[in-house]
């Protein structure tokens, strides 16, 4: 009966998630009624100890300060200014909204890493003028939601933060080894715009001559330099720092939690009222992390108590796997679990229950983050639970149906598991940066 409760385990969470139940105290409670089954009382005395790992976790410190400084340059105008000079910059070229959207979303990817705040900011601001300038409502959503989702793979990114303290690797190493997947993905979404632009003409006509025309005489290199600079010195001041070794990423994120709230004194946003809202998201959003990430404590140490991982692992082993093998299978189930249940809930559950048998394959950790990071990127884009079409759909207006994002997002994803088969099969893509940077 006791090899039989790790499965029973893991069976009762899945099963529970799938009916709808909230996933922090579904974690939590399963856990603790399996901890009771399977070691009594006693189990009472491990969690505490347990829990007061994670908080007292320093690298765990960098999640609410880059959640405070995506959601202060929400707050600042920043990316409504990057949007307006962005589309009118690349007016001139048949798709050059679509490419400015992208454009647009990598950089608040490097400043902001919050996927919600990214969609749903871009929604409001560029779906209408999209719609307005003939494009395809396809093109224009698809570009949108998949842009958002940039954040989740460009650091700083709060996912690759949890890969890396639930894998043990260094976080720095991590946003180093994301670099180049994610220049990746933007050049791919770009060029999948221009082609689609040049095959399609109609989906994607060019702005007018007299808006560009207007644009050039309103001192364009002044707006041109504000809205390309003040990004770039906060990207240069968190990454920078990292990536040359001055601080660590939880210096850094409070470095970007400074300069986000300067950024909106410059833009003249602030006020105590915005900072009492983005304090109070802050909060909302950081609990929400910690709740899973406790509960999903619970879990690992009941699941580990149990000899879950033993008996998975000796399963795996006995069976012959090659690590390529098994790595080709935990990122088809990583896939498909993306469809029915969030990132953050295949972070807590799945990782830690695959990352013993990685290591003990001799498999590069570092690799299998960047891997696993890319892979919960698509989550956010596969129907019917991505929340990048839940954050679209609710700002969209009401001509935009569900089946228009669901077709727009199709090219994005084949991109994005492209890019995936490609660090796959070429790891230095991921790995070349913190080999020669870092470590």
């Amino acid at each position: 009966m006791q090899e039989w409760l790790p499965l029973l385990l893991f069976l009762t969470l899945f099963l529970l998630l799938m009916l709808g139940f909230p996933v922090a105290f579904t974690l939590g409670g399963v856990s603790l009624l399996f901890g009771l089954i399977g070691f009594g009382a006693d189990f009472f005395q491990l969690l505490p100890m347990r829990i007061w790992g994670v908080m007292t976790n320093y690298v765990l410190i960098a999640v609410p300060l880059f959640i405070y400084m995506g959601v202060m340059l929400e707050k600042s105008g920043l990316a409504e200014q990057l949007l307006e000079t962005m589309a009118l910059l690349f007016g001139k070229l048949r798709g050059g909204l679509a490419v400015s959207v992208i454009v647009v979303g990598a950089m608040l990817a490097a400043s902001t890493g919050i996927v919600g705040a990214t969609v749903v900011t871009m929604g409001l601001l560029s779906l209408p003028t999209m719609l307005k300038r003939g494009y395809s409502p396809e093109l224009a959503t698809g570009t949108i939601a998949a842009s958002g989702t940039l954040g989740q793979i460009i650091p700083p990114s709060i996912v690759l933060v949890l890969l890396g303290s639930i894998l043990n690797v260094s976080v720095g190493d991590m946003f180093m080894g994301a670099i180049f997947p994610g220049a990746a993905l933007v050049f791919l979404y770009i060029a999948w715009v221009i082609l689609l632009s040049v095959l399609k003409p109609d989906l994607a006509p060019p702005m007018p001559a007299a808006e560009r025309a207007a644009f050039r005489k309103e001192k364009m290199w002044r707006r041109i330099l504000m809205s390309f600079l003040m990004p770039l010195v906060l990207v240069v001041a968190v990454l920078g720092s990292i990536f040359a070794g001055i601080a660590s990423p939880t210096e850094a994120a409070a470095v970007g939690a400074l300069g986000a709230t300067l950024l909106t004194i410059v833009q003249q946003r602030f006020s105590f009222l915005t900072l009492k809202a983005v304090m109070v998201e802050t909060t909302h959003l950081t609990t929400m992390v910690f709740t899973i990430l406790v509960g999903a404590t619970a879990f690992g140490l009941v699941f580990r108590g149990l000899e879950g991982d033993r008996i998975l692992t000796d399963l795996i082993l006995e069976s012959d796997l090659n690590p390529h093998t098994f790595l080709a299978l935990v990122m088809v189930l990583v896939f498909l679990a993306g469809f029915f249940i969030d990132f953050i809930e295949i972070t807590f559950i799945i990782v830690p229950v695959v990352a013993p048998i990685f290591a003990k394959m001799g498999v590069d950790l570092l690799w299998v983050g960047i891997l696993l990071g890319m892979n919960l990127q698509t989550s956010f884009l596969t129907p019917p639970f991505g929340f990048s079409l839940f954050y679209l759909k609710g700002v969209a207006p009401a001509s935009i149906r569900t089946g228009h994002i669901y077709r727009g997002i199709i090219p994005y994803i084949i991109i994005q598991l492209i890019v995936l088969a490609a660090v796959i099969l070429w790891p230095q893509l991921a790995l070349w940066l913190p080999h020669h940077l870092g470590r």
